[in-house]
């Protein structure tokens, strides 16, 4: 089942935050600390309450967190030079590692897509790290095209 968060999901949603920071640190140990994860508690529990950061869960029968998608719904804004229009922005979306490959990250992006078209949003955006090559196949399989590429020059 997919649905929105609640704060009885924190500790759960701390586990798979737990899981995506191991996941960064082990492609790129030189940017990403290990044991740590991108939310406390406490912000996850102002997150979950913001109608502007939607986190949806997926769960199984005895409500235990299987994945997560948090978004943030970025509104338009007077740009000199961009569009105004409503994104919706991915800003984090794990399954669980032991269960991926099940078709759960699919129904969790179809309930996310589901929700930015009732908010009519003009897209769905997300940032991608290239060594999560399971992440951008995921994302390509839903659709998602490259629009734009970060880039790097390592000054050692």
């Amino acid at each position: 089942m997919i649905r929105m968060a609640h704060s009885q999901d924190i500790d759960g949603l701390i586990r798979l935050l737990q899981q995506i920071a191991n996941l960064h640190h082990q492609g790129r140990p030189d940017i990403f600390k290990s044991g740590r994860q991108k939310y406390t508690a406490e912000e996850l529990e102002d997150i979950i309450t913001d109608k502007n950061r939607p986190v949806f869960v997926a769960v199984d029968d005895n409500n235990n967190l299987l994945g997560y998608c948090f978004c943030i719904l970025r509104t338009p804004t007077s740009h000199p030079v961009f569009e105004d229009h409503l994104t919706l922005y991915i800003d984090d979306f794990c399954v669980d590692e032991t269960i991926r490959g099940q078709g759960i990250g699919k129904k969790l992006f179809d309930a996310v897509l589901a929700y930015a078209h009732e908010q009519k949003a003009y897209n769905i955006d997300l940032n991608v790290w290239s060594f999560n090559e399971g992440a951008i196949k995921f994302y390509e399989n839903q659709g998602f095209t490259t629009r734009s590429q970060k880039m790097e020059l390592i000054l050692k």
